[in-house]
Order: structure tokens, then sequence, then C-alpha cells
């Protein structure tokens, strides 16, 4: 019975470490996600309305996911604390849906980059023919956010690398939540063998 409990009592430390690190990495994933949206280099052009949606919609594809990998890694320490296969199971539940979305999120970001780069050209090419036919008049946004970035070329080179990073933190948060998955089952497992033994 000492084996087993000490057994146990490892699965519940490696748990609630891997609780710990998955709160912070979804906290460092609302952060990232957040910072692209409203601090990077792509803010200034989510404040119109002709934004690239596509791009935006794997961004809060990836806040949101981060979000709840949060809640998920809070609530995964109270289950493991109080050796609970309720709130275990639970546990393990949101961690299959959160690496649902964040390997989502990250073949999103993939695929998507092309789709992405061609509707910010059409964007650029719309707002460019609009301020054409009255360039007397107000100062079109968008043209100028486009000419702060650089112009197309830049724009392009700012979309392909920041869908990769999306990408990649979308993948390497989905190969980590397979690891809370495994100690998450382990633990049930154990808590339950060690239940039928009393």
């Amino acid at each position: 019975m000492g084996v087993g409990y000490g057994g146990m009592r490892c699965i519940k430390i490696l748990l609630f470490i891997f609780n710990l690190t998955f709160w912070l990495a979804g906290l460092a994933v609302v952060a990232f996600g957040l910072w692209l949206r409203f601090g990077g280099p792509m803010a200034e052009f989510a404040t119109d309305k002709k934004s690239p949606e596509l791009f935006f919609m794997g961004l809060y594809v990836l806040v949101g996911a981060g979000a709840i990998m949060s809640a998920v890694g809070f609530f995964g320490c109270c289950g493991a604390a109080r050796e609970s296969q309720c709130l275990i199971g639970t546990f393990f539940a949101c961690l299959l849906v959160i690496f649902a979305g964040e390997v989502t999120a990250g073949v999103f970001a993939f695929i998507g980059k092309k789709v992405a780069i061609q509707e910010a050209q059409k964007i650029y090419e719309d707002a460019y023919e609009d301020y054409m036919k009255n360039p007397v008049g107000k100062v079109n946004s968008t043209i100028y956010r486009f000419h702060v970035a650089n112009c197309l070329v830049e724009i392009q080179n700012v979309i392909d690398t920041h869908l990769h990073l999306v990408g990649i933190v979308g993948i390497a948060i989905a190969s980590i939540t397979i690891f809370g998955m495994i100690f998450s089952m382990v633990l049930c497992c154990t808590i339950r063998n060690m239940r039928e033994m009393i």
C-alpha cells in the first residue's frame, strides 16, 4: 500500500506542476493573442471596417482557448489536490476540447495564410480605388495604415510571419495538452485502484 500511495503522490505532484505550467501557458497564449490583435503590427488594420477577418478569427480562437486553458489549469489543481475522480475526469474532457481548439487554430493559421494575404491585398486594392475616386476628400485611413506598414509586400511578410507564430503556438500548446491528458488519466485510474484496495 505504501508503494501505491507513493506512486499516486508522485502523479499528483506531476499533475500539479503540469497544471501550474498549463495555467501560465494559458496566460501567455492570451497575452500573445491580445498583443497580436491590439498591440502588434496588425493592430493598425483591426480598427478599420475592412480588416482581414480570417486572420483575426484565428486570433480569437487562440485567445479563447488560452482563457479556457487558464481556468482549466486552476481547476485541475483542485481535482488533483482533492483526489476527485469526477473533477479529474472533467479536467480530462476540458483538455480534450482545448486540444481540439488549439489544433484547429494551428492548422487554420498554416492553411489560411494565403487566403489572409489575398484578403489583405484585396482590402488594399479596394481602398486604393476608393481613394483615387476622391483624392481631395478625407484621407482614407486604410490606405494610410497600409502605407505606414510599408506597402503590400511588407504587409504580406507581416501576415505570413504572424500566422506562422499563431500556428506554432497553437500546435505547441496542443502537444503540451497531451501530457496533461495522460497525467490526468493515470491519476484517475490510480485513485480508482487505491479506493478499490481499501
